[in-house]
Order: structure tokens, then sequence, then C-alpha cells
């Protein structure tokens, strides 16, 4: 079972998350081996526990991947980890499967990517601001 928050701040998040598949996977009889969960943007495939979990795919030793939505294991190219999760002989089971129109996936996509770019401006800003009052200490 795989989750993830993209921040801290939506820990609460992954708790539910994980109560969600925990009764999912009851409800099924699905035995876990392994519960993985990163804290990070879906645009980041640097997040540790994804990595993870594609080079045991990719080493065959993963039979499913269960998770809460699509965009918890990927945020875009989610067709692509699908396609190389099944080349691998992995089945990816999402519990919550909703279905959206090309429009609406669009918007969805279009609002995640303008969210992280304000967000790295914010954080630039930030940035800047502490060369700039460490400059301005050195004198």
């Amino acid at each position: 079972v795989y989750t993830r928050a993209s921040g801290v701040a939506q820990k609460p998040d992954l708790a539910n998350q994980v109560k969600a598949l925990e009764a999912y996977c009851q409800q099924q009889a699905i035995t876990v081996d392994e519960w993985m969960s990163d804290i990070g943007s879906g645009l980041n495939y640097k997040r540790k526990n994804f990595n993870r979990l594609m080079e045991m795919v990719e080493l065959g030793q993963v039979r499913r991947i269960v998770i809460a939505h699509r965009d918890r294991l990927v945020r875009f190219g989610y067709e692509y980890f699908e396609a190389f999760c099944e080349r691998h002989h992995t089945e990816i089971v999402i519990i919550n499967g909703e279905t959206m129109s090309p429009e609406q996936e669009l918007v969805r996509d279009l609002m995640a990517i303008v969210t992280v770019f304000s967000a790295r401006l914010h954080g630039l800003r930030s940035y800047r601001k502490v060369l700039k009052d460490a400059a301005l200490q050195k004198d």
C-alpha cells in the first residue's frame, strides 16, 4: 500500500488515506506486506519511498500496489507508471477511482502546475530575503 500527502500540514489526510486503505484491504481480504508513505509533491519523482516502490516493481517484488487515488502515486504521467507496472506484472488498485472528463482532468492538472510554481516563486522570494539579510549583517 502506498500513501502520499503533499506537505506536513496534510498529515491528517495521510492518516485518512491509511484508514480508508486498511478498511478496503480488510474488506477485500488483501494481505498487505508493506505500507509505504511519502510527504511531498506528486510532481516530485525523487520521493524516497516512491523510488523504492518503483525499484521493487522493476525487480518483480511487487504483485499489487493499492492506492487511494491515482494522483497519490503521481500527479502527471500516471499512464506511464501504470504501463511500467503492467510490464512488470504489477497491478495497481485504486480504491477511489473517480472518473473525470478530459476537461476536468486538464483543469485539475493546470491547477496543480500553478500551485507548484506559485510555491516555488514564494520560496525564491524567501530565499532572496535570507540572502539579503545575510549580506546586510556582513557590513
